[in-house]
């Protein structure tokens, strides 16, 4: 897949497209269901299909430290849209000047100059320029006017529930890991390369891999029967501590992954890792020793809980 950073990287043979745009935060099955007819519209017109996101986010950009926090990382985003059979990924900048324009100019400048739109699929929701005064019933005025077809997906829902990137934070923040794999269409998870971390856990018999999340805010802490992949042809059942660690003074998030009867250097390897079930909340103890007998109850439990689910 293509990534194209900003409006004055797309160059003439990035025209004619058939394009779809969001944030795609997630990659729930409604934004699947999204790319799915996106893919088979593109590939019946012989077309590259093209997603245009937006880094930061709308929400990022006007709430700060207030927005919500992510699903995916950049980097996961692109390589699961890569896998989904995207051919692009064009990524403009929202600022100032993109908060201001106009839906018109907004259509003119990326959809008709730069991508040289042909065809165009849209969630039923979706809004866009100043004021958010775009709607799909300003595309498809302009999809008449310069000549590009205009088709929306209908909202998904699951047992009344709207399908949605909100509907998955408020799931994993009430630890309803079951509702947003359900949403998800698989388990909500983390990847990143393993990182040496202080080696804390190997000294009191728990060997960790660490993994930094790299989000401003997490989606969800605490402690987790997990899976992880990319070591073996199966998923690793495991434990994971996400949070700050506040028993040993720690500070910046970091997702700590016990590997049940692993041995092997992981350092630098690239994983996913899976969350099956949240256990509990992060917390901080009084002393190293009540934290070790905590983790010996928590693996305990991760080991039943994988073992019932099949794993």
């Amino acid at each position: 897949m293509e990534l194209i950073r900003g409006k004055y990287n797309l160059r003439p043979g990035h025209r004619g497209s058939a394009v779809t745009i969001g944030n795609f935060d997630g990659l729930h099955l409604g934004h699947r269901a999204v790319l799915a007819g996106l893919t088979g519209a593109a590939r019946e017109r012989g077309l590259p299909a093209v997603v245009m996101s937006f880094e930061p986010t709308a929400r990022e950009y006007f709430m700060g430290a207030a927005a919500p926090p992510r699903l995916m990382r950049f980097r996961e985003k692109c390589q699961a849209l890569a896998a989904l059979g995207i051919d692009r990924l064009f990524c403009a900048r929202f600022d100032a000047a993109m908060a201001a324009l106009p839906p018109e100019d907004f259509i003119r400048d990326y959809l008709v100059e730069g991508l040289g739109t042909r065809y165009l699929v849209i969630g039923d929701d979706f809004r866009f320029g100043r004021d958010r005064a775009g709607n799909f019933a300003t595309l498809q005025e302009a999809g008449r006017q310069h000549g590009f077809e205009v088709a929306d997906t209908p909202t998904r829902t699951i047992d009344g529930l709207r399908v949605s990137s909100t509907a998955v934070r408020a799931a994993l923040a009430a630890g309803d890991l079951g509702l947003a794999k359900r949403l998800l269409g698989r388990h909500f998870g983390m990847s990143g390369r393993v990182v040496e971390g202080d080696r804390r856990g190997r000294r009191i018999g728990f060997p960790t891999a660490n993994l930094r999340p790299g989000r401003r805010v997490l989606p969800v802490t605490g402690v987790f029967a997990v899976l992880v992949r990319g070591l073996a042809d199966r998923p690793w059942p495991a434990v994971a501590n996400l949070g700050v660690r506040p028993t040993v003074g720690g500070s910046e998030p970091l997702l700590e992954v016990h590997l049940f009867e692993f041995s092997g250097d992981l350092y630098g390897r690239r994983i996913m890792v899976d969350f099956v079930a949240r256990l509990r909340d992060e917390r901080r103890f009084e002393n190293l020793d009540a934290l070790v007998a905590q983790m010996q109850r928590d693996a305990e439990q991760a080991r039943r809980t994988l073992a019932a689910a099949g794993y």
